[in-house]
């Protein structure tokens, strides 16, 4: 007699009367052996839960549960982690040589360019020290703190307050030359 034959209301009463007495135990097992096999490829415990509930599914399908049904849920987890494993080790990410780059695409390159250029142009516009120290943060040498601040006779302990001050300013500034639509999308 299996857990099927138990069902008084017919066969979709009797599969949730199995999916609810099997979950903890099929869970269970697929979190215990994923956690087993953290050293090697990378299985997720509901990926495993889900292929043996598909496996169930087929094996209700083909003609009811096996007798010793905890033996076979713990046989079916382990058979699946193997063969998630298994295809782990020999799947390639997949790598078009003929594709370009998109990092490198012409349009990318050409909106990068733009997008640099109106920033330089609206760091310029900047007062005071504003502009200078900005300026010297963009520099494509990428140089430290004190280089900086070596370089515009300034305390380096100063630097990261004025920063701040500066792109508030620049914010500012770029938040007025940007017109903000009207509600419905009109723009003003």
């Amino acid at each position: 007699m299996t857990l099927l034959d138990l069902a008084p209301a017919g066969p979709e009463a009797a599969a949730a009367d199995v999916v609810r007495a099997l979950r903890p135990l099929v869970s269970a097992e697929a979190t215990a052996e994923a956690a087993a096999s953290a050293t090697g490829a990378a299985v997720e415990p509901a990926d495993l839960e889900q292929a043996v509930w598909l496996r169930l599914l087929e094996r209700l399908a083909r003609g009811g549960l096996p007798a010793d049904t905890a033996r076979w849920v713990r046989d079916a987890v382990r058979a699946e982690a193997r063969r998630a494993r298994r295809t782990a080790r020999h799947e390639r990410p997949y790598r078009d040589g003929t594709v370009a780059d998109p990092a490198g695409c012409p349009e990318r390159i050409a909106v990068g360019a733009d997008e640099r250029r109106v920033l330089h142009a609206a760091v310029d516009r900047l007062p005071g020290r504003c502009a200078r120290l900005l300026a010297a943060m963009l520099a494509p040498g990428d140089p430290t703190y004190r280089e900086i601040a070596g370089k515009l006779g300034m305390s380096q302990g100063s630097l990261g307050p004025v920063r701040s001050r500066c792109l508030g300013c620049l914010r500012r500034m770029l938040a007025a030359e940007v017109v903000a639509p009207e509600p419905r999308g009109r723009e003003r």
